[in-house]
């Protein structure tokens, strides 16, 4: 039995946090499985951004706990039940913040929904605030063509439409947690070029719904 069998919340993230990298314990370990036993709503602020950074330490050594080990809708969930303070505190941090942007968006490819986009070609770029690219944001080009979506750090095509969101609440709106119609009048989304094409965008992706 490993040591953090049968631990939940705090407990597990302490435990986390003591595992070394290379250790039999921590090859031994699912990712689900730790994922499964957390609830956001039962840890402290700075939990989640500890759980995260944990996850990240260990995965240099034991690619297992890499985030794309973790099933979508178990991710989902973390995200979802995160609060706004939970979240601001992983997205404070500079690599933590990276690490949970680029799981997003290379998720984006397996989510596309073929039926509804397999005759549309758009170009989106999102810029994140609070980054350190150029005009203080984090860039990302997601072009869905025939049904597939893919992704980009470089802005190489003339976009349909330009959103500008905060990263929190980027990962409200893919969790199902806020709706662009809700973000847009209350100011925390921006959008330049096809505001229909803009409100209809999450429709194009069968994202994972949080339990």
């Amino acid at each position: 039995m490993t040591e953090i069998a049968g631990l939940t919340g705090r407990a597990l993230v302490d435990a986390l946090d003591r595992i070394e990298p290379d250790s039999a314990e921590a090859h031994s370990l699912d990712v689900n499985e730790v994922a499964g036993a957390i609830d956001p709503k039962d840890l402290g602020k700075d939990d989640v951004r500890r759980l995260l950074a944990a996850l990240g330490r260990l995965a240099e050594s034991a690619p297992a706990f890499d985030l794309r080990k973790v099933d979508p809708a178990r991710f989902a969930n973390l995200v979802a039940r995160a609060s706004r303070t939970q979240l601001e505190s992983v997205v404070a941090e500079r690599p933590l913040r990276e690490r949970v942007l680029r799981e997003i968006f290379d998720r984006m490819g397996a989510h596309i929904r073929q039926d509804r986009a397999k005759t549309l070609h758009a170009v989106v770029h999102w810029r994140l605030s609070g980054g350190d690219g150029d005009g203080g944001y984090d860039r990302y080009e997601t072009v869905i063509s025939h049904g597939e979506c893919t992704v980009s750090r470089d802005m190489k095509e003339k976009p349909k439409v330009t959103i500008t969101i905060a990263p929190v609440d980027f990962f409200r709106l893919i969790t199902h947690q806020a709706t662009p119609a809700v973000l847009f009048v209350t100011g925390k989304i921006k959008v330049k070029g096809d505001l229909a094409f803009a409100a209809g965008l999450i429709g194009f992706f069968d994202l994972p719904k949080p339990s």
